[in-house]
């Protein structure tokens, strides 16, 4: 079982979910430490982001416990979760497509509004400052991510790379201290994959946000990751570096099947 220190920003311990029948995520522990990127990986249906919905509060657990900074998680509902520094990305783009992308980045303001409906409404002094308070952490994220040239661009209309960084640029306008990243890279060409890449590098080096990511282009998870959770049938087979994760016997077996006397390429385990 992993060790809890102090630098330990979110901890899950014997994870369980059951689906009717199906037991999805069986007894998953691992730490999350403060100022890491910490990588899930593991073939289609291993349960990663089960794991992720469950941190998202989308799912209930069955058994075990996830503390968030020492706090219980699973007491939270999930409208709490942005607000205690949680955001979190999808598989599917979320966006709202007919809206700006500009506007899209100030919904993710909204967990740090503190002016109540009447203020907006007259749009009282208190309810201006709030607006451009939020339209100068807005910009930053956009300076930060090179959305300039599509800050005022409808979403729908823009190419599907384009999309998924401002579906990371509107995760940093809530202002993470945990940011989920679930597949980040599904979609991209390559060239677009390095520029995730980067934009990952950035976010943990110039925000220092957490990262904590459900990858399987293992390119992209030896370049950007600390350390590696392999996951396989909904369990743990598999905790460290991405190098030694890698090198796993359990994870050569999970990847490539029992017969296998090799590790996998990293452009086998996808």
């Amino acid at each position: 079982m992993p060790t809890q220190t102090t630098d330990t920003l979110l901890s899950a311990r014997h994870l369980g979910v059951r689906f009717g029948g199906v037991l999805a995520v069986n007894d998953v522990s691992f730490d999350v430490r403060r100022g890491e990127v910490l990588t899930l990986i593991g073939p289609n249906g291993a349960g990663k982001t089960t794991v992720f919905n469950l941190i998202s509060r989308i799912y209930n657990p069955t058994t075990g416990s996830i503390a968030f900074e020492g706090r219980p998680l699973t007491r939270q509902p999930p409208h709490r979760i942005a607000a205690l520094g949680i955001a979190r990305t999808f598989q599917n783009i979320e966006l709202f497509e007919h809206a700006s992308v500009l506007h899209n980045l100030l919904v993710g303001r909204h967990t740090h509004r503190r002016t109540g409906v009447l203020h907006d409404m007259l749009f009282t002094r208190s309810a201006r400052a709030a607006e451009v308070e939020a339209r100068e952490k807005v910009e930053r994220v956009i300076d930060l991510l090179d959305l300039q040239h599509h800050r005022d661009a409808t979403v729908a209309g823009l190419p599907y790379g384009v999309r998924k960084v401002v579906e990371l640029a509107r995760a940093l306008c809530t202002e993470p201290k945990l940011l989920l990243l679930d597949e980040p890279s599904s979609g991209l060409n390559v060239e677009e994959t390095g520029d995730m890449a980067f934009w990952i590098q950035d976010i943990r080096a110039e925000l220092g946000i957490t990262v904590l990511m459900v990858e399987h282009d293992m390119s992209l998870v030896s370049r950007v990751s600390d350390r590696v959770v392999a996951m396989n049938q909904g369990e743990v087979v598999a905790i460290g570096t991405p190098a030694q994760v890698q090198r796993d016997a359990r994870v050569v077996e999970a990847y490539l099947g029992p017969s296998e006397g090799v590790a996998p390429a990293p452009e086998a385990i996808r």
